[in-house]
């Protein structure tokens, strides 16, 4: 690169070697603050990671002792949002987080977390094209879901949008049929058979715009919103099963555009008058429990009122 510019200097009338010097000074500059700013955000991510599992760190025995205190015991059908990012002072792995919630809801009860194929709206997967395989088609939904649908006794639901890795007592039986559903989360969805079971959410550092579940209340108070949350259009969308046998599921999906104006923080002050929600904190991990009753009866109520949680 010098090189080059030495020979253009020497060829090249004053005004045009001061701008190819300048130029050539700019982007070298740019690049040594580029790289600079690079090596500070790695060593600074570094030094707070060490501080953290310094000074407040949590093992396997405290998460699972903290869990219990927040009602997550043996029998209980409970599905977990999760991400990784906020277990940063756990001195666990994610197969240990798995282990724990296993344990914590015993072999009598039923560990759910959703496993969606894609991250954005279910529409644009749909019109991707893609086949979803059971077995082969990756959750998206963060490592420890993908991790959970890979453990041995876990079943995952048939379904091309919203598929759902069960273990436990009811796994077989939350997960059946899911691709007979007519929208995602909707009647005969493990979601909706949460409420048969009196099931509970967990949030494991996300907040409550990850509530999967959200979308089983979405159809139940469907005549109460003054607007439908689903698509007019269907589309027939293909599944691949455990055997190598392709099903077609015909369903609605989300309205795009009421999708992204949904934002569920807006209930979170209703919940919390009526002590629905649940939120502790672990060290820095941030932990909410919702019943899946509490949430309906919340947000059917709210309905009624003509309120929602669409922006």
């Amino acid at each position: 690169m010098a090189t080059w510019v030495g020979m253009l200097l020497s060829h090249s009338g004053p005004i045009l070697a001061l701008t190819v010097e300048s130029t050539y000074n700019f982007f070298r500059t740019g690049l040594l603050v580029a790289n600079l700013k690079q090596k500070f955000k790695l060593q600074y991510r570094k030094l707070r990671l060490q501080a953290i599992r310094r000074f407040q760190s949590f093992g396997v025995g405290e998460l699972a002792d903290f869990l219990a205190r927040l009602g997550v015991g043996s029998g209980r059908v409970v599905m977990v949002h999760c991400s990784w990012d906020g277990f940063e002072g756990f001195s666990g792995t994610p197969r240990d987080l798995i282990e724990i919630l296993q344990r914590a809801v015993g072999r009598e009860g039923t560990l759910l977390m959703p496993t969606l194929p894609f991250t954005g709206l279910a529409r644009d997967w749909a019109e991707s094209g893609q086949v979803f395989d059971v077995r082969r088609t990756p959750s998206q939904m963060g490592l420890v879901t993908e991790l959970f649908r890979r453990s041995r006794g876990v079943v995952r639901s048939l379904h091309p949008t919203h598929p759902v890795a069960a273990w436990g007592a009811l796994a077989e039986t939350m997960t059946r049929d899911h691709y007979r559903c007519q929208t995602p989360c909707g009647a005969g969805s493990p979601y909706a058979r949460m409420l048969d079971y009196d099931g509970i959410n967990l949030l494991l550092g996300v907040d409550i715009r990850a509530l999967t579940f959200f979308h089983a209340i979405e159809e139940i108070i469907r005549p109460a919103l003054p607007f439908d949350p689903f698509t007019r259009e269907t589309w027939n969308l293909s599944s691949r099963d455990a055997d190598g046998q392709y099903w077609t599921t015909t369903t609605h999906l989300f309205d795009p555009d009421l999708s992204r104006r949904r934002d569920l923080r807006l209930i979170v002050p209703d919940l919390i008058d009526r002590g629905y929600y649940v939120k502790e904190r672990l060290q820095r991990l941030e932990v909410v429990v919702l019943g899946c009753k509490d949430v309906l009866e919340t947000l059917d109520e709210l309905a009624q009122k003509g309120r929602t949680c669409y922006r």
